[in-house]
């Protein structure tokens, strides 16, 4: 069982990050063993002069004990990286944060997320596109990613939440404290219809410098990214770029050439962004028209956790390239009839997409996992 007072200690050591984290786990077994390892022991397992110092002068004003009461008392929890709620996308990105805290609940439905950033300084325009956009994506059964932050942000959590959706703040601080003050109220009404995430420790005030890197944790949470508005030098590109580099989608609402506010999300669509004009774009490109139904399937057919032979079958044709399902059944050496079926409940458990006339493919997340080389 998981003790999580050693994943919240080194969580609160500067200089441990999750590469270190993960060399830790490799050379000792657990992070308990690693806490109590004597100098030469935690030298052999890799960690540099620096990080050995931080960790030795942590370990001796650290109560592990206080430090996990003091989350309890905050009423969050601490994810790592073997709990089963520990998000299923942020799992999958490069160096996942070792420690989430969380405050409202994660739920499996939030596999199906789209973060949706942009300036603070919105115009008009950019408000009313971010709250149409979210408003109809948390209709649709999509949980909203943003950062709660003035703009863009904000409209997103609660066009989100007024449409009875989910939606998740990522913040650049403690998830104990909100920034800016002015979204308190905004911040308790996302834990009631969401979850409060941060991989900071309790009690880091928001500096300028924490939130670039939480921006990986805001596309790692979801299928893609909308940029609605954003300067060139915005931090909604950072998350982005932080997007593609996590091959997640990444989507752009075009805007007035002449306003700055716009340089921004054209400068993506010039470089290849998906251009947005109706949230039916995004639902269609990530997949997400049936996401109501999927869910229900996830949660009742038992296939969903691997794919059976037909499924794997299939799977190891199906790509990005759309194929019929005739192609398929000679491909597989399968009876048109059982190909049908199989795409039918595939396509309910969201793992192909039909792009019209019985032509499938698959889903991106899968096109991978069930690759026969």
């Amino acid at each position: 069982m998981t003790d999580r007072r050693y994943w919240i200690g080194f969580n609160l050591v500067r200089g441990i990050g999750p590469a270190k984290v993960r060399a830790l786990l490799d050379h000792f077994g657990d992070l308990g063993a690693a806490w109590g390892a004597s100098h030469a022991e935690l030298q052999a397992a890799g960690l540099d002069r620096r990080a050995l110092e931080s960790l030795e002068a942590a370990r001796t004003r650290i109560d592990l004990d206080a430090a996990l009461a003091s989350v309890e008392r905050a009423g969050a929890q601490a994810l790592c990286w073997d709990d089963a709620a520990y998000p299923r996308r942020l799992r999958e990105i490069a160096n996942p944060p070792p420690v989430l805290y969380v405050r409202g609940d994660l739920r499996d439905a939030d596999d199906w997320a789209v973060a949706m950033v942009g300036t603070r300084r919105a115009t008009s325009y950019g408000r009313e596109v971010a709250r149409e956009l979210a408003a109809t994506l948390a209709a649709a059964g999509v949980t909203v990613v943003s950062g709660l932050a003035r703009g863009i942000d904000a409209a997103a959590h609660v066009a989100a939440l007024e449409a009875g959706g989910r939606t998740i703040a990522v913040l650049g601080s403690g998830v104990d404290k909100v920034y800016p003050p002015e979204h308190e109220t905004l911040a308790e009404r996302v834990i009631v219809g969401g979850a409060l995430v941060s991989d900071y420790p309790l009690g880091t005030p928001p500096e300028s410098a924490n939130f670039p890197p939480r921006n990986r944790i805001i596309s790692g949470l979801a299928l893609g990214v909308i940029i609605v508005e954003a300067g060139e030098e915005s931090g909604a590109l950072i998350t982005a770029d932080f997007a593609a580099e996590q091959g997640r989608e990444v989507f752009a609402v075009p805007g007035n050439i002449i306003n700055r506010n716009s340089r921004g999300p054209n400068r993506l669509i010039q470089q290849g962004a998906k251009l947005v004009l109706s949230a039916d774009d995004v639902l269609e490109e990530l997949n997400l028209k049936m996401v109501a139904h999927q869910a229900q399937a996830r949660a009742q057919l038992p296939l969903f956790d691997g794919a059976d032979d037909t499924e794997r079958a299939l799977l190891t044709h199906l790509s990005a390239e759309p194929l019929h399902a005739d192609e398929l059944s000679v491909l597989a050496g399968l009876p048109i009839a059982s190909v049908s079926s199989a795409l039918a409940m595939m396509e309910l458990k969201g793992m192909v997409r039909q792009v019209g006339g019985m032509t499938y493919v698959a889903a991106r997340e899968l096109r991978e996992e069930y690759k026969v080389e």
